[in-house]
């Protein structure tokens, strides 16, 4: 409940009267968009395909202000629904390995589709996208051709609409830096796919968010492309190697080079988890970093004036469990790892 001064007890400014709906809100970066989007006093529906599993979104806002619905982004009907008397929509929903009928095309490419047209439909133009800096038509990646199809189904249908392009995503729940860290705790050596060479900028979950509330707030230009990137370029080795010295463990990076790569992704990616893909190492031939056009064009975090926060400053806050002894290492610093 919003207090006398107007902010709740999470730090939720008071109830604007406006209502977003949040598309895969409940997952790594949804949770984020929708703390910002509640503590600027929206109330924010958060569409999902198992509303019973995104409860733990709820206490992000104030009693009553976060309400998770179900959508599924393959059954339009139920699209119409959850966008229905809404005054903007986000939509977050993305898939890094295909399982069932969740594939690339029915969430990445079909998905945006079903959601801008259910936007347009409902005569909303305040429509923000997230894509990824990888998304390219021409890519031999079909994740990859698959998030330029779903841009352009976007762009075709709801020409106001903001784009977002982040590089690697990293922040407390990621899929990135916490895989490698749980294979080191385990594994006395790392691969590094194709040497290691592939340069990504990695930005930080809530550097995004915080993009994409500025998004529905209308301070970013309507049918604008964004490219969202860290404060620094790493390569996919100096990435590991700082992971390696952020959790005080001693690894082996081995090289390894994209064919030996595929036939390995080949048998990985029938077992369960899908450690590693063939889809993937097609996405690892390519750099994941801001363009020099973003850049000219201001279309970057820096350029909306948000200072990106680096990897060094944010690992430790959530990787110190893959510690030897986890937490009890965090007095230490890190020289001594």
């Amino acid at each position: 409940m919003a207090s006398a001064s107007g902010t709740s007890a999470n730090g939720a400014t008071a109830l604007n009267g406006k209502l977003v709906t949040v598309f895969g809100g409940s997952g790594f970066i949804g949770r984020h968009v929708v703390r910002a989007l509640a503590r600027r006093g929206y109330r924010v529906r958060v569409a999902v395909r198992r509303p019973d599993l995104a409860e733990h979104v709820q206490p992000l806002g104030a009693v009553g202000q976060i309400m998770p619905v179900q959508a599924n982004l393959r059954h339009r009907w139920s699209v119409d629904r959850a966008v229905e008397g809404a005054d903007a929509v986000v939509n977050l929903v993305g898939i890094l390995a295909e399982s069932g009928q969740q594939t690339f095309d029915s969430v990445q490419a079909f998905g945006a589709r079903a959601v801008a047209e259910a936007a347009r439909a409902a005569g909303i133009s305040n429509v923000v996208h997230i894509s990824a800096l990888g998304a390219d038509p021409d890519s031999p990646s079909v994740y990859a051709r698959t998030k330029a199809m779903g841009e352009a189904a976007v762009r075709d249908t709801v020409p106001e609409a903001v784009i977002l392009r982040p590089s690697i995503v990293f922040g407390p729940e990621d899929d990135f830096f916490n895989r490698f860290a749980a294979m080191a705790r385990l594994s006395p050596a790392l691969p590094l796919i194709g040497g290691g060479e592939t340069k990504f900028q990695p930005v930080f979950v809530g550097d995004v968010a915080e993009v994409a509330a500025r998004a529905v707030d209308g301070e970013l230009s309507a049918g604008a492309v964004y490219e969202l990137g860290g404060p620094e370029v790493a390569s996919f080795r100096s990435c590991m190697e700082l992971m390696l010295k952020v959790i005080r463990r001693k690894r082996l990076l081995v090289p390894l080079p994209f064919g030996l790569a595929t036939m390995k992704a080949r048998v990985l990616q029938m077992l369960p988890g899908k450690l590693l893909t063939v889809d993937q190492v097609e996405l690892l031939k390519a750099d994941n970093v801001v363009s020099e056009a973003a850049i000219s064009e201001g279309r970057t975090l820096e350029a909306l004036g948000i200072e990106p926060r680096a990897m060094a400053a944010i690992l430790p806050s959530y990787l110190e469990r893959f510690r030897e002894h986890g937490q009890y290492d965090a007095h230490r610093p890190l020289a001594e790892g």
